[in-house]
Parts: C-alpha cells; sequence; structure tokens
C-alpha cells in the first residue's frame, strides 16, 4: 500500500525548515523541503540535527551510502540490521525513480508487520521527497526507471554479523510490488522467509 501521510510540525518557536508527514507506521516519515524559489531555481534544507530530534527522530549519522541500479525493475530487499545495531535511515533519490517499502519489525508496535511504499523520484528542478525510516524496521526497494541512484544517511555503522533480510515476496507480508522483479542478487532471492529468519537466529 502506498503510504498515507500526514502533515506534521513541532511546537517549537523556529518554524520547519522541512514538511514532515508521518506514514501509517508510527515514526516513519515521509520528508520534504520548504523549498525557497527564485530565479536562479530553488534552495531547501535536506536535514537538520535539531528538527530530527524536536520530531522525536534519530539525528545520528555516521555513514552515508549510495545505491546505483542499472535497470528498471531492479529489487534490493528485504534488508535489517538486528539490536544493537539497529538502523535509523534517510533515503532520498538522487536520480530516477522508486518504489520504497518498509516494514514494521517492532513486537511492541500497534503496526507489527505492516508495511507501507513511498514513492521516491529525482528530476531536475524539482523538490525530492525524503523518507525516514526508525530502528526495528526492514527496508527494500525496486527501481522504476533506468539508473536509479539511491542516497542513505545511516545512524548505526554496518555491522555485518548483525545483518539479516527475508524474502521479497514472503507471504506473511504480501508486499505488492509495482514492477516484475527484472534484477535481483543471489542472496536477495534466497532469504529465508521472515519466520524462518527468526528460526536461524535461535539456533
Amino acid at each position: 500500500m502506498l503510504a498515507a501521510i500526514l502533515p506534521s510540525r513541532h511546537g517549537g518557536g523556529t518554524p520547519d525548515a522541512m514538511i514532515y508527514k508521518e506514514t501509517l507506521l508510527k515514526g516513519a516519515f515521509a520528508i520534504d523541503l520548504e523549498a525557497h524559489a527564485d530565479e536562479r531555481g530553488f534552495f531547501g534544507r535536506s536535514y537538520c540535527a535539531q528538527e530530527f530530534e524536536a520530531h522525536g527522530l534519530n539525528p545520528r549519522v555516521v555513514q552515508c551510502n549510495v545505491s546505483y541500479n542499472k535497470a528498471r525493475g531492479t529489487l534490493r530487499g528485504m534488508h535489517l540490521q538486528e539490536a544493537p545495531y539497529g538502523e535509523a535511515k534517510l533515503i532520498r533519490c538522487q536520480r530516477g525513480a522508486l518504489y520504497d517499502v518498509i516494514v514494521d519489525l517492532r513486537p511492541e508496535s500497534p503496526t507489527f508487520r505492516q508495511w507501507v511504499a513511498v514513492e521516491l523520484r529525482a528530476a531536475a528542478g524539482q523538490v525530492s521527497r525524503m523518507l525516514y525510516v526508525p530502528e526495528g524496521f526492514a527496508h527494500g526497494f525496486q527501481t522504476l526507471e533506468d539508473d536509479t541512484e539511491v542516497f542513505y544517511q545511516m545512524s548505526e555503522f554496518f555491522v555485518p554479523s548483525a545483518a539479516r533480510g527475508f524474502r521479497w515476496n514472503d507471504p506473511a507480508f504480501a508486499i505488492e510490488w509495482p514492477e516484475p522483479v527484472r534484477v535481483i542478487s543471489d542472496r536477495d532471492r534466497t532469504y529465508p522467509d521472515f519466520d524462518g529468519m527468526q528460526r536461524q537466529d535461535l539456533r
């Protein structure tokens, strides 16, 4: 399901430089720039630690990653990093377009095992939407155009021993992908389903 989003502004005295829209999964936000346009183009802030803290978002950034995808229909996911190395992510599309999917895996959450998708696009002269993903979520995406480039800001360092994943078409979630899967890695294609992933972790 594409995410239903509600605008949010904090109650402080300084106006936000970004527009925060919470998805149906609590704590996950679509974020738009508050663009200031003139004859030169526009200017907008794409990250502010103070604003993130005011909205209850994790402002820590320790790594940034870029994912380049040559072909439309490329699928990456579903990925997560287990506690105590859970990652909050700020995701944006720098070129092309993608269908970005997140799954709430917080057992205490009222939306446990639910998913939403947000379409992220990059176009010259237009403000690009971002997606904030809290710790405790799985993440994946499918490209909607050739030559799609994705930029991530991460709150935690990559820890290979804590990296986990489950199959993109796991019936437990029934994620609706918009395109046939044309490119996928062997690792992602052969992940266990979510329940199988949990059983592996108990061994």
